[in-house]
């Protein structure tokens, strides 16, 4: 069925950012792009006034019939992770997934998809926060705490909220492409692939070291230099430290070491070259620093979890069939 329409559900008490999010990718008008956008509708459980942290009231006519009706449905957070979700709720996301809805959750919103059933049997992610409730509330889904995101084809789930712009971007980039998806990754000025899991962004001490600096510097000079034979010395001289030192300080500064930092940002790096090139894997591969195609390959398939040929498949700069 067609995603074009997008409901996303208010809820009492909510932040403004959680359907903010919702809201700046599929709802904002993109006139500069030749298909047609999305259409996004914001519901609430009972039409009329929305309760939304610091005091302000939203209000929407549009109830729990015009949120299952949408193509993509997005709850986008829940008021409370340890009750469950209402049974007109859970009706509506069953209703929305039995027509062929796109089904996503934003952070704790994967708790309403668990409870309508719509998780079982499938990997699945939310807040880090609230992974091992989710998994002893649900033991019938397999819950990843270490990814932004997870696309299970129709359902997908994202962690914290800020992580629900990359899925967000990842569903643009899935029904227009990669060039409307990069292009409306500039407009929000957030980058539009970011690697990695949330994980990093568990708490962790933050020091006020001037060597610091010096391990910035050498990671810039990296990312300037992928191409390049880049060992820990290498770096190391970068910083003017020993090597010991700066994989003491580095590990301090990013919780990462050198060479699995070094490897994330050359896959990163070829993302683009895949999305918008027929360049061969192979000279990818060379391009961004990798000493062989296989060795390029398997380190691609550990952070994307595909392919670098099914990943271009899916994400060339094409510009598909939009959504009617």
């Amino acid at each position: 069925m067609s995603t074009h329409t997008v409901s996303v559900l208010a809820f009492d008490g909510m932040s403004a950012f959680e359907t903010g999010i919702v809201t700046e990718v599929f709802g904002l008008p993109r006139p500069e792009f030749d298909p047609p956008w999305y259409e996004l509708t914001i519901c609430a459980e009972t039409p009329g006034p929305v309760r939304v942290l610091g005091g302000a009231t939203l209000h929407t006519p549009y109830g729990l019939e015009v949120f299952a009706a949408a193509g993509t449905v997005v709850v986008p957070g829940v008021p409370d992770v340890t009750a469950d979700p209402s049974p007109g709720l859970v009706a509506a996301l069953r209703r929305a997934h039995a027509r062929g809805a796109r089904i996503m959750s934003i952070c704790s919103g994967a708790f309403a998809l668990a409870a309508a059933g719509l998780l079982d049997g499938r990997r699945a992610t939310t807040h880090w926060r609230y992974a091992d409730q989710l998994r002893r509330r649900h033991p019938t889904v397999t819950v990843d705490p270490d990814v932004l995101y997870i696309d299970d084809g129709n359902v997908l789930t994202s962690a914290g909220s800020a992580a629900g712009l990359d899925l967000c971007l990842h569903v643009v980039r899935r029904d227009f492409g990669a060039a409307i998806a990069n292009a409306v990754a500039r407009r929000l000025v957030i980058p539009p692939h970011r690697d990695g899991g949330q994980a990093q962004f568990v708490e962790a001490p933050v020091t006020d070291d001037p060597d610091d600096d010096r391990i910035a510097r050498s990671m810039a000079w990296a990312l300037a230099h992928l191409a390049e034979p880049i060992t820990v010395d290498v770096l190391a001289r970068q910083a003017r430290m020993s090597a010991r030192s700066y994989l003491r300080h580095f590990h301090r500064a990013t919780g990462d070491t050198p060479i699995r930092w070094l490897i994330d940002r050359r896959v990163q790096a070829s993302l683009a070259l895949l999305e918008t090139t027929d360049t061969p894997v192979e000279q990818i591969a060379r391009a961004v620093g990798f000493a062989s195609p296989v060795t390029y390959r398997h380190h691609f398939t550990r952070a994307v979890h595909t392919s670098p040929s099914a990943y271009r498949r899916t994400f060339h700069n094409t510009v598909p069939t939009p959504p009617e």
